[in-house]
């Protein structure tokens, strides 16, 4: 026998007992009024509850509303208990989300039976459930997967390495959630927004595989012509992400990943490409970026350039506030410069110090 919980709500002693020794084989827990029943379900959540329908104070339908409410009881099964046989109270408690009822005076086989029937029927939905949880946490993994060793080949050709994706995923998250304590953007960066720009930070750069091995990788200053088509390294990444995306159907991360590819070297001022956009003509998304990814820049060893120290970072990042960079994200960025310090730290490139 599994080891049920079954939380039994009825203001009277003696059908709390005749149901306790009914279902004996399960664990039972007993509450002689609503307020009771309410607090228990919250605390021991029961995998199924009987509840008396006609109590003084709060009744029973009352306290069915008050747990479908919440969201920690909204899911447990209720079964009514009553003396009445009137299709009316049946359909109001159906409507406030019971399964079932049972009526007085007790009949012991149906009693059983209706209770093993839903006690089987959550087992099985708990079991969809986790199986369900189980797949898309799976799919998750593979999708991140996918997306890193995407992003992987495009940086390896870059000279820069898989802690850049990881480090810079991190600095936009953090950004992000910073931001969303300001009242403009509370709403705005919604859980899924946020996560979205975390799943597709690393894509920020794919469109450098279309690049001229001779350009993205000189080691001196690139011409005006060379710096032209290095620039289009936004309009592939943008085409070859939106392709996927008419391939795979509407996915809110890979839309998201197409924007921030286009726009996260567009500047404040208007003077960044590709299009020239200004100030919050720019998305949200590629303005978080353009800080995440300028710093990562500054602080790591490229094919023209040393590392530079932390504090010379936020020195430059802080020196373009409000021309390159959004000035609200700037001020987040230096508030929370000892978090990105740490991050830098924590997933570094081997032979840093």
């Amino acid at each position: 026998m599994e080891n049920f919980k079954i939380l039994i709500v009825d203001d009277t002693s003696e059908n709390i007992e005749i149901l306790g020794k009914l279902l004996s084989e399960y664990r039972r827990y007993f509450a002689l009024n609503g307020e009771k029943g309410i607090e228990l379900a919250r605390n021991i959540k029961p995998d199924l509850i009987l509840l008396d329908i006609k109590m003084p104070g709060m009744d029973g339908y009352e306290v069915c509303s008050i747990l479908k409410k919440d969201k920690t009881t909204s899911m447990i099964p209720v079964i009514f208990i009553t003396a009445l046989n009137q299709d009316s109270s049946e359909e109001k408690g159906l409507k406030l989300g019971a399964v079932d009822y049972i009526t007085k005076p007790f009949n012991p086989a149906l009693v059983r039976v209706r209770v093993k029937n839903n006690l089987e029927l959550k087992k099985y939905r708990d079991s969809l459930e986790t199986l369900v949880e189980e797949r898309t946490h799976q799919l998750e993994l593979t999708q991140e997967v996918t997306i890193r060793s995407l992003a992987s080949l495009a940086e390896t050709r870059d000279n820069e390495t898989g802690q850049h994706l990881i480090r810079t995923q991190n600095y936009t998250r953090m950004l992000a959630e910073k931001l969303k304590e300001f009242d403009k953007y509370k709403r705005v960066l919604t859980k899924e927004m946020l996560n979205d720009i975390y799943k597709s930070t690393p894509l920020h750069d794919i469109g450098k595989v279309g690049v001229p091995d001779n350009i993205l990788l000189k080691p001196g200053k690139l011409t005006d012509e060379e710096f032209e088509e290095m620039k289009k390294h936004t309009i592939y990444g943008r085409d070859a992400i939106q392709k996927a995306a008419a391939s795979l159907g509407e996915n809110s991360f890979l839309s998201m990943a197409s924007v921030i590819a286009y726009t996260h070297h567009e500047k404040w001022d208007g003077s960044g490409y590709p299009q020239n956009l200004a100030g919050e003509a720019i998305p949200l998304s590629g303005r978080i970026m353009a800080v995440a990814d300028v710093y990562d820049a500054l602080i790591s060893r490229r094919v023209y350039k040393e590392a530079f120290l932390h504090e010379k970072a936020v020195e430059i990042i802080m020196s373009e506030k409000g021309t390159h960079f959004d000035p609200l994200i700037v001020d987040v960025f230096f508030k929370e410069q000892n978090e990105f310090r740490r991050i830098a730290q924590k997933y570094k490139d081997s032979g840093d110090k």
